[in-house]
């Protein structure tokens, strides 16, 4: 893994002490770190993948010695990331790209008149199952993802909750994120850089789990708590749509609607059995159709090809 650093004394420094990025906890790849991503100091190799707009500069204009050029898109990041137009510009070099989501596929063949291979991010089983949460308390816990950036949602999650709350008591706002809120959001519990080991229970002792995103490349946390058996609430986010089937596998409410997700959110309250169903329908969803072990083999094959 290629990382950049600020200049050429802290590159040499950190690849001597074999530092690894702070991130990822328990994240050991082999890292190089190299004095900013300019093509010349990228590493030879046999296939070379930017991950992001701000890197596929870089892999575009990399030499032939560095491999088979990829171009992982985990959103359309013109929308919320740097210049539209700047950031429009690295859909459109000769970067083989691979897609997180039908979604992300679809912008790029109707925009970008351009195809890409789509690997939809599987839910690690190992990490993410169903675990016993303790005693039913006849809580009905709602866990939402809380942060910063506005074009999660997370005003329009909390006025949802806020206006279901009113006519079901029985309702519990959960939260859950790096940082803890800086304001005083009304959370009933909020759990602030829960560890992975823990985030299993956490999902599982929630009954439902509410994505007010406006957008998501996929929407990992979602995928997560389907498979650990939370019924699903969430905007049509676009990313959502590969897991996300509506009166199916999930609750799916018109995107920035607040209306519409508070009476979809309130459904799922109010409808034991329905809630159980999706619950249900959606986790054996994320486990049959996701698969770490399928994605892998398409990645190899796709890295392997000419």
């Amino acid at each position: 893994m290629v990382v950049p650093a600020r200049d050429v004394p802290r590159a040499w420094w950190r690849n001597i002490r074999r530092t690894s990025p702070d991130w990822i906890r328990g994240f050991t790849p082999r890292v190089l770190w190299t004095p900013g991503l300019r093509a010349e100091t990228l590493p030879a190799g046999d296939v070379i993948v930017a991950t992001a707009w701000q890197t596929a500069g870089p892999v575009n204009a990399a030499p032939a010695r560095c491999g088979r050029k990829f171009y992982l898109v985990q959103h359309y990041e013109s929308l919320y990331h740097g210049s539209p137009d700047e950031v429009d510009r690295t859909y459109t070099y000769p970067l083989r790209k691979m897609v997180i989501s039908s979604w992300l596929r679809e912008i790029m063949r109707e925009k970008f008149q351009g195809e890409a291979e789509l690997l939809v991010t599987p839910v690690d089983p190992a990490l993410f199952s169903r675990v016993d949460p303790g005693p039913d308390d006849g809580l009905v816990r709602v866990l939402m993802l809380h942060h910063d950036y506005a074009w999660k949602g997370v005003a329009d999650g909390l006025e949802a909750v806020r206006r279901v709350k009113a006519r079901r008591p029985e309702v519990r706002l959960v939260g859950f994120g790096v940082k803890r809120p800086k304001r005083g959001e009304a959370y009933d519990e909020y759990y602030e850089n829960l560890p992975q080991g823990r985030l299993a229970w956490l999902y599982s002792r929630c009954r439902i789990f509410l994505c007010p995103s406006w957008d998501e490349g996929l929407g990992m946390p979602s995928m997560e708590a389907m498979a650990c058996g939370a019924a699903l609430v969430t905007y049509d986010n676009g990313g959502c749509r590969d897991y996300a089937l509506d009166g199916q596998t999930a609750l799916v409410a018109r995107r920035r609607d607040v209306a519409h997700l508070a009476q979809r959110l309130e459904l799922a309250v109010c409808d034991p059995g329905l809630r159980a169903k999706l619950a249900r329908e959606g986790m054996a969803h994320i486990r049959r159709e996701f698969d770490w072990e399928r994605a892998v083999a398409k990645m190899e094959a796709l890295f392997g090809q000419p």
